[in-house]
């Protein structure tokens, strides 16, 4: 069974003018997704500046993340690293927090062969009884798995149940499939590819668009689940714009000012990511105007 079907919110972590983690208004965000239909929430992954975070702060932000949810939605924790070591560490103590998952991404930087990403998973999966999904994101990391390796390790790896895939290509997605014969839990990666995916066999999105329009990035998925695949479909390409201007600087950087654009946090970031460029906030603001996320 997923461990989660629909929308779920690659959360942004807020933080105060001092850089630091700013819970106050981080539970704001949790009860807005809820409220508002979002279908679980992953904490510490790329949307949530996992990579500037210290581990003390990252694993506060999951414990605060799961106790502040409540058991209301499913609360999947980033836990990836470049280290095997540090990804079963983060991994043991999201479950030991009340986890309902591990979202793991591809090591970074020192990348792997497809026979050491194998390796790195089946390592880290065996140290935790958590339902892991893969993450994998080459033009983030440099490192892609290939569709060979998620089956096999779908497969062979019990705890080892999906895949976040955001390469891009609805043709790899496709792939995978094939390769797993659907025996897959699949989530587009890419809010562009909510529907191309869905209409694969995915399961959902982990989304960022979740971020500023929770309802509608979750009816995208559950009008699809419905049968009412037209309605998904006119959702799906409401948004285009809107998510295009999301990533027209490097992510999390338009998000968080998107979210500030709306009121519910200041869009402070740690460095190295910088104030988005003013032309980008003119095209993004337009864009949530647009769609009815900005009034």
């Amino acid at each position: 069974m997923a461990v989660f079907t629909g929308a779920g919110v690659a959360i942004a972590t807020p933080f105060d003018n001092n850089f630091n983690v700013d819970y106050d208004n981080f539970g704001k965000l949790i009860d807005y997704q809820i409220e508002n239909g979002t279908d679980a929430i992953i904490v510490c992954g790329t949307t949530g500046e996992a990579s500037t975070l210290s581990h003390e702060e990252h694993l506060a932000v999951i414990r605060y993340c799961i106790n502040r949810v409540n058991h209301r939605i499913p609360v999947i924790a980033g836990t990836g690293s470049n280290c095997t070591e540090t990804a079963i560490y983060l991994t043991r103590e999201a479950q030991k927090a009340g986890a309902d998952g591990a979202l793991i991404v591809t090591p970074y930087y020192n990348k792997a062969t497809q026979k050491g990403l194998y390796a790195h998973y089946e390592h880290i999966a065996k140290q935790t009884d958590l339902p892991i999904i893969l993450y994998n994101v080459p033009s983030r990391t440099g490192c892609k798995l290939e569709a060979s390796t998620i089956s096999g390790l779908v497969k062979d790896v019990p705890n080892i149940i999906g895949v976040k895939e955001a390469t891009g290509s609805v043709s790899f997605a496709a792939r995978i499939m094939y390769e797993t014969q659907g025996d897959i839990d699949m989530y587009s990666g890419n809010d562009d590819m909510i529907l191309p995916l869905l209409s694969l066999g995915a399961k959902g999105v982990i989304s960022v668009l979740s971020n500023i329009a929770p309802k509608d990035t979750h009816d995208i998925c559950a009008e699809f689940f419905a049968g009412n695949v037209e309605r998904s479909r006119e959702l799906q390409i409401r948004y285009m714009e809107l998510i295009d201007a999301l990533f027209c600087e490097v992510n999390p950087i338009p998000v968080k000012k998107a979210l500030e654009l709306k009121g519910i946090f200041g869009g402070t970031l740690r460095m190295p990511l910088s104030e988005m460029e003013p032309q980008n906030v003119e095209r993004l603001k337009k864009a949530m105007i647009e769609t009815g996320v900005l009034d």
